[in-house]
């Protein structure tokens, strides 16, 4: 049977730290809450898909995919389009490319996103349950996705099997 020590001193870091790493602390912390709130880094996992060309990822942001336009609530080949977009990314993580534009005029985040190597704006526009859709300044893959629609087209995917 041991003895109770006397005496004993309990450490904490409080106890060991100068006034000017307490001021750095105090001074830092700001910084660190101001990092925590800002936009999502390049990489979020995918929350909802909304419907063909928007995602709600983590952190509560919408994302509307760059370059492309997928049909609206009620339009030909809209479930198509959003059951497409659900299995490409829903769930998943993605990685999230910003052209020029920060948000659209509804607060969403513009995004060029990726599932591994795939690049989920233009495989929608291949699979043909999006059209690609310039909306300057953000075109820095516009001709690539303009090519990949005439593919879509010729085939006669998606939106384009009753045009």
């Amino acid at each position: 049977m041991s003895a109770p020590i006397a005496n004993t001193k309990i450490c904490s870091v409080e106890s060991r730290m100068s006034p000017k790493s307490r001021i750095a602390i105090l001074l830092l912390f700001p910084a660190f809450l101001i990092l925590a709130c800002q936009e999502p880094a390049g990489v979020a996992k995918v929350i909802q898909v909304i419907d063909g060309d928007t995602i709600a990822i983590e952190g509560g942001y919408h994302v509307r995919y760059i370059g492309i336009d997928a049909p609206e609530k009620g339009e030909f080949c809209y479930l198509e389009s959003e059951q497409a977009n659900k299995a490409l990314v829903e769930g998943k993580r993605v990685r999230l490319e910003k052209d020029i534009s920060e948000k659209d005029r509804y607060g969403r985040l513009l995004r060029y996103v990726y599932v591994d190597d795939t690049f989920v704006n233009a495989q929608m526009v291949r699979k043909g349950y999006a059209c690609a859709k310039a909306y300057p300044p953000d075109v820095k893959y516009q001709v690539y996705l303009g090519a990949v629609e005439k593919e879509a087209k010729q085939t006669r995917r998606g939106i384009w099997r009753e045009r």
